[in-house]
């Protein structure tokens, strides 16, 4: 699995026929650095999948019943979260409507995603999930002792040049730009930071950041 987007809009795409119901919606996400999905999520933990099912979730303003898929999950660290343990975790039933598949083979995953009203956590195809061994060591550190230091930030995404940043409080994303992916070396080994001014800059490196530091350091 890759990793999305913290940010998952629904577009009018495609029609298809599922289970006897119209559905005329794609998912779509616009690419986040892992330190904007963890800011912007509400919770974020360490897990793996120990079951799935499909259950009802009320139904929709046309009567018809809305499915989730429930994964029963066991916590191993929650990173962001409420203080009891998550232990299921819902999402849509097909991928076309942003819905995401997790395996049941003994994999741990970091999940980021929603918290609703009713006390449980959703995901989308729009959340950062990504198998817990496929993240580079600075992202695992960076999870307790980083991402939360840089939520004042903005991380404005190059795609084409010219890109700038618009205030000091903005960090220059180009990994897309240079590397042609989003999960390039400034996801993998790199956190905007605020410094003591309130600028902002990127950080490399396994520890927290000193109170003043360059623009990129030497892990």
């Amino acid at each position: 699995m890759t990793w999305t987007a913290n940010g998952c809009f629904v577009t009018l795409a495609i029609l298809f026929l599922w289970r006897g119901e119209d559905v005329a919606e794609a998912c779509s996400c616009s690419p986040a650095h892992p330190q904007e999905a963890f800011c912007n999520s509400d919770i974020v933990l360490r897990g793996k999948v120990v079951g799935k099912q499909e259950v009802d979730a009320g139904n929709d303003v046309y009567g018809n019943t809305i499915k989730r898929i429930k994964y029963d999950i066991k916590q191993i660290k929650m990173f962001k979260g409420p203080s009891n343990d998550i232990d299921a975790i819902y999402t849509a039933p097909i991928s076309a409507v942003c819905g995401v598949t997790l395996e049941n083979n003994g994999k741990e995953y970091l999940i980021t995603g929603k918290l609703k009203s009713d006390g449980t956590m959703h995901i989308t195809l729009c959340d950062f999930i990504k198998p817990w061994d496929e993240l580079s060591e600075t992202q695992k550190k960076s999870l307790t002792e980083r991402y939360e230091m840089g939520c004042g930030c903005k991380i404005t995404r190059c795609t084409s040049i010219p890109c700038m940043i618009s205030s000091p409080a903005e960090c220059l994303w180009t990994d897309w730009l240079i590397m042609k992916t989003v999960n390039g070396g400034q996801a993998k080994h790199f956190a905007c930071i605020k410094r003591s001014d309130d600028s902002c800059a990127w950080y490399r490196g396994s520890a927290p950041p000193k109170k003043d530091f360059m623009d990129i350091e030497d892990p």
